[in-house]
């Protein structure tokens, strides 16, 4: 009896090929999406946190944010620095911005920089340009 070798042909190997390479195309910038959009969620989470503390700090001025609110996500490495702007008019009493941080992966995201301010008036700066403008694709949270 003559023993029988088993191995992939050339085919098959690359019909496997094919099929990874078809998975990854489709796969990987539904994943690099899925993880931009859940850093803008965490942001605007943030925001709302570090607005809660600001309303319940009994000072005039613009407070400091304690460690765990001046950043996104709130433990571990920030991709979003948050500080309270000064208190003028136009904002209501105060205002909050969610900065990505230089070195992190939101830095050359479209939303730019989140803000918030007293009056619940929610927007993102882009850019160089600082236009404030409300985007909805940034801050939805569906």
């Amino acid at each position: 009896m003559k023993p029988h070798a088993s191995a992939f042909t050339l085919l098959e190997l690359m019909i496997t090929l094919a099929i990874a390479a078809t998975l990854a195309v489709f796969a990987v910038p539904s994943y690099r999406s899925h993880i931009a959009r859940t850093h803008r969620i965490d942001a605007a989470s943030a925001l709302y946190r570090a607005a809660q503390f600001v309303q319940g700090a009994a000072s005039d001025s613009a407070p400091t944010l304690p460690p765990g609110l001046d950043q996104a996500p709130q433990f571990g490495t920030p991709v979003y620095r948050l500080h309270v702007l000064p208190a003028d008019d136009t904002n209501g009493g105060y205002a909050i911005e969610a900065t990505p941080s230089e070195s992190g992966p939101m830095r050359d995201d479209t939303c730019g920089i989140f803000t918030l301010d007293s009056t619940g008036l929610r927007g993102n700066k882009n850019g160089a340009s600082g236009s404030t403008s409300i985007s909805d694709d940034c801050w939805n949270t569906r």
